[in-house]
């Protein structure tokens, strides 16, 4: 009997529909950032089931202080087409915390949807805003000393933080511009300096901002490419709050995702394994020396499997008996052929179940779904042939008859 292993790809469609319409409004002036993740299995670190941020990083973490980023375990993107301008003077010492250096971000997590390209399956992304900067530059004079404020220097809080942001404790400044950076806690609300000194003018002119996601676990995502997109709104109420004082040029913050998902689903045979000899147990002296009818014709075939993504099998045959393959002697006599499967650790049935010699069957029924709960890496499974004790009385009826047939087994990824 000659057993073939097989893996099918199937091609999917995908529809897009166009909607027009007209409308009268002024333009709304926006910031677009592209957010990129992968996942891609890791032999070394099969545990690890998280996608991996490929977004370039600038500004501060990466070219200031990349290893007190990383120990707080952010990172900065700086968007240097942000601009921001004061609409009027700013006092000393407002009252209202929002006519001065305000800060309000959505610091909480934030559900969107990234959709497969082609099989239009989605799942659930969240995200939050968890750290805000930039360059802010005000008129000379004061210049910098007009954040002092009695009993505290002018860069306490834009080097430190004021809560309940949280200091990386960095700033790079001038007579009239600095550099800050503030992690922003989960949940949290506004953080803002208030400045001693009249302002007559204040401006941003970069932005940089850190973030924090929430993936889905890749193990139960198709392979391929996602895609979704949110947007916050900017301005005074908005998502991202800079104030009454401090007016954004752009309206909206839209960040779009591209999440990469490369699957492994690997099936190794042995040289030779796929031909298999049924044998009886102990082979077929206890038979031929003793007359010792055998009780079954079997062969377990070992098989190395990879896999990080859900998958089914199925079973084709040359020679269909029922719900299962069959054999065929050159008399035409025929006889059925059970097939089963198991599977290593790692990997559980659609009932959460481990997999021993459950059945592969033409209908398919049972083995719709096998899913990972960690990428398996070159683990050993099993193939179980095997001719029954009824069946086999019956071949045994003409010896020395030989019995072939063929059998597919099939590891399919498009569950």
């Amino acid at each position: 009997m000659t057993l073939i292993t097989a893996m099918k790809k199937r091609l999917g469609l995908c529809a897009f529909a166009l909607v027009l319409g007209a409308t009268y409004s002024l333009p709304a002036l926006a910031i677009v950032e592209q957010i990129t993740a992968v996942f891609r299995p890791d032999p070394a670190n099969p545990t690890s089931n998280k996608f991996v941020n490929t977004t370039p990083q600038s500004g501060l973490c990466p070219w200031h202080v990349p290893a007190r980023c990383e120990a707080v375990n952010t990172f900065s993107i700086r968007n240097s087409s942000f601009r921001a301008y004061s609409n009027g003077p700013i006092p000393a010492f407002p009252e209202d915390p929002r006519q001065s250096a305000y800060f309000k971000v959505p610091s909480a997590f934030r559900d969107l949807q990234v959709t497969h390209t082609v099989t239009s399956r989605a799942e659930t992304v969240q995200m939050r805003i968890a750290g805000i900067g930039g360059r802010w530059n005000v008129s000379y004079p004061p210049g910098v000393s007009g954040w002092a404020t009695p009993g505290v220097g002018w860069n306490a809080y834009w080097r430190g933080a004021p809560a309940p942001c949280l200091p990386i404790n960095y700033m790079a400044a001038g007579q009239a511009y600095a550099l800050f950076f503030w992690i922003v806690p989960e949940n949290a609300g506004a953080c803002s300096v208030t400045n001693g000194m009249e302002i007559g003018r204040m401006s941003y002119s970069t932005l940089e901002y850190g973030y924090e996601l929430k993936t889905p676990n890749p193990l139960g995502m198709d392979a391929g490419t996602y895609e979704g997109s949110i947007t916050y709104t900017m301005g005074p109420g908005g998502d991202m709050d800079f104030g009454t004082t401090m007016i954004p040029d752009e309206n909206t913050l839209t960040f779009n995702f591209i999440l990469s998902v490369e699957h492994v689903l690997k099936i190794d045979l042995p040289a030779g394994g796929n031909r298999i000899e049924l044998l009886p147990e102990g082979g077929w002296q206890a038979w031929l020396n003793q007359g010792r009818r055998p009780s079954r014709l079997w062969r377990d075939q070992t098989f190395a499997i990879s896999a990080s993504s859900r998958f089914k099998m199925t079973l084709e045959c040359g020679l269909v008996i029922g719900n299962t393959c069959g054999l065929r002697n050159n008399d035409g006599d025929e006889v059925p052929l059970q097939v089963a499967v198991s599977l290593p650790y790692g990997l559980r049935d659609q009932h959460d179940q481990g997999v021993n010699k459950l059945p592969l069957r033409l209908d398919g029924v049972g083995t719709e779904l096998f899913q990972p709960l960690q990428y398996v890496n070159n683990r050993e499974g099993e193939l179980h042939f095997e001719v029954g004790k009824d069946d086999v009385a019956d071949m045994l009826k003409k010896p020395g008859s030989t019995y072939s047939g063929v059998a597919t087994v099939i590891w399919d990824s498009e569950v």
